[in-house]
């Protein structure tokens, strides 16, 4: 009960300033017509109980399960297996990704459906579920993870020169799209569990970064991408 009502806490902090504003500008600047107005409110209430039920999952479900499947991959005692359905899983949380639907959509409409919103959804799925798949490596081998995010980042820079301008915010916009509600929760949970059964709890910290890591995928795979339209 106390969860269910630091989530209630939680979502109405969140929510309840952006409609407070709303409703100023409402009564004071804009003046909508009353029926928008009143889309809006209910819209609030019903992205409110959404974001409750939404939440509620991921702390009864998806963490939990993200760990236990973490923790229990190392058992096979195969690095190649680990990495693989780290890859697979990587891929198919990105797909399932809300917000990730939503960017493809927007690219799809903007591009006259030039960019197809589907090729657009696997190839940042796909960039996503590679470098996740490196950052497991990372902490199975213990890689300075600052050598990667440079290598990976200088990578970017470098493919910046010869994307069309149109795919580079495209590919920023990617990587962040892959850091949403739903992503995020099982990937640090899931890298949390590898990291504490391959070097113990105190060695758990190993498994944050991977976001950062794996977010770099996105960006590298559109890039890509935009090379190939162009």
């Amino acid at each position: 009960m106390q969860s269910v009502n630091e989530t209630v806490k939680e979502v109405v902090q969140a929510i309840l300033p952006v409609a407070l504003v709303v409703i100023v500008l409402q009564f004071t600047i804009i003046w909508l017509p009353m029926e928008d107005f009143l889309q809006f409110i209910i819209g609030v209430v019903m992205v409110s109980a959404g974001l409750i039920f939404f939440l509620m999952g991921v702390h009864i479900g998806l963490l939990p399960i993200g760990e236990l499947i973490g923790s229990s991959l190392p058992r096979f005692g195969k690095v190649w297996i680990v990495v693989l359905l780290s890859v697979i899983l990587g891929f198919v949380i990105t797909v399932a990704e809300p917000d990730v639907r939503v960017l493809a959509n927007y690219v799809d409409t903007v591009s006259d459906g030039e960019v197809n919103r589907h090729i657009l959804i696997y190839t940042v799925a796909l960039g996503l579920a590679l470098f996740l798949g490196m950052a497991i490596l990372r902490i199975i081998y213990n890689f300075p993870i600052k050598y990667l995010l440079t290598g990976g980042y200088g990578l970017i820079f470098i493919l910046a020169w010869f994307v069309p301008e149109q795919f580079i915010s495209i590919s920023f916009d990617a990587g962040g799209v892959t850091t949403g509600p739903l992503a995020v929760p099982f990937i640090l949970a899931y890298g949390v569990g590898v990291a504490a059964v391959l070097g113990g709890r105190k060695s758990s910290d190993d498994g944050f970064g991977l976001v950062a890591l794996a977010s770099i995928g996105p960006v590298l795979s559109v890039l890509i991408l935009g090379i190939i339209y162009g």
